[in-house]
């Protein structure tokens, strides 16, 4: 029997601190620094933002994530509804144009029974599938195998963003802004 080694999967399980370089909601710090790369932020809108997921279940694991802090869905006004569904409406795009995946799955983590280890600030889950992407790995060997480096599949999404049309790109620095 192969084996596959993903030593930096242990980093995750015996951390202390789920973030240890974050004071409070890693969804409300982060898109306040000035490295969005460094940060996995491929994009950005008015009431949203859209971050790589660092521990992805496929290349191009994304999260769109509302820009207010709240883990309740009913505390988002109505243009916080519409900049976040806008916003996913244009992740699918930019995935599609980046990965040609032959679809998604997405849902809304809301609170810490959902699953997710942040359970006070809600934010959809975007991961693009491909036939056959499921294969003996998870299925017999509870093993998945990422095949893209998470800096790859930045590059090629923030591109792809970038490229839709009405974005803007700030700076160097700055991700994608949609207005």
């Amino acid at each position: 029997m192969e084996q596959v080694f993903a030593p930096w999967r242990i980093e995750w399980i015996r951390r202390e601190e789920k973030n240890p370089d974050v004071e409070g909601c890693v969804f409300c710090e982060l898109p306040e620094r000035d490295d969005d790369r460094a940060n996995l932020i491929v994009a950005r809108g008015e009431e949203a933002f859209v971050m790589l997921n660092n521990y992805p279940y496929n290349p191009g694991h994304v999260m769109v994530i509302p820009s207010v802090h709240t883990g309740e869905y009913g505390d988002l006004t109505d243009d916080q509804l519409l900049g976040h569904a806008r916003l996913k409406r244009r992740t699918f795009a930019a995935l599609e144009a980046a990965l040609e995946p032959d679809g998604f799955n997405a849902g809304l983590n809301l609170g810490e029974g959902a699953g997710g280890s942040i359970g006070d600030h809600l934010h959809t889950h975007v991961v693009p599938r491909w036939h056959g992407d499921t294969n003996f790995m998870p299925v017999i060997g509870e093993t998945t195998v990422i095949v893209e480096a998470v800096e790859a599949t930045y590059d090629a999404l923030h591109e792809a963003f970038a490229a839709q049309e009405g974005a803007t790109v700030e700076s160097e620095e700055r991700a994608v802004r949609f207005g």
